[in-house]
């Protein structure tokens, strides 16, 4: 996450858990003046379509009076899903075992697309097995990251 999602998760985790549930993730896309803040949420028993309503009014409103955006924004509120995106150190450590989707900012042996086997974290690098082969991601490297559901 950049600093600007770092500021913006940090200013609505309180309120976001004054709603009992937790903040998962913050995705801000600036696109000129049309800009995108997407806000993961996550509870123990579920996410609803009530909670998503609820966290967009609060967080809105939040947003409006701290004045942290400084153009006109879309705001977004939804689950993870299962295709979750993956932040912090943590959300690889409880996802490890389980296929991901990592996109690099810069290539890595000629590769930006890296899917493979979550094997864990490793001196501050996400370790991938693809094919027999280990990778060794530097976290600062990985633009994006994504659970890939497997069904049987």
């Amino acid at each position: 996450m950049n600093n600007k999602e770092l500021q913006i998760e940090e200013l609505i985790t309180p309120t976001v858990e004054a709603l009992d549930a937790q903040v998962w993730g913050v995705e801000y896309l600036s696109q000129g003046k049309y800009s995108v803040l997407r806000i993961y949420v996550e509870r123990e028993d579920g996410v609803s379509v009530d909670l998503c309503a609820d966290v967009s009014r609060h967080v809105s409103d939040l947003l409006d009076v701290e004045e942290i955006l400084p153009e006109a924004y879309t705001l977004e509120v939804s689950s993870p899903g299962m295709d979750r995106l993956l932040f912090k150190s943590a959300h690889y450590e409880s996802h490890v075992g389980e296929r991901v989707d990592v996109r690099l900012n810069y290539p890595f042996e000629g590769r930006k697309k890296i899917i493979g086997l979550l094997a864990g974290l490793e001196d501050n690098s996400v370790v991938v097995q693809v094919d027999g082969d280990e990778y060794l991601l530097p976290l600062e490297n990985v633009q994006k990251a994504r659970i890939v559901p497997v069904f049987d």
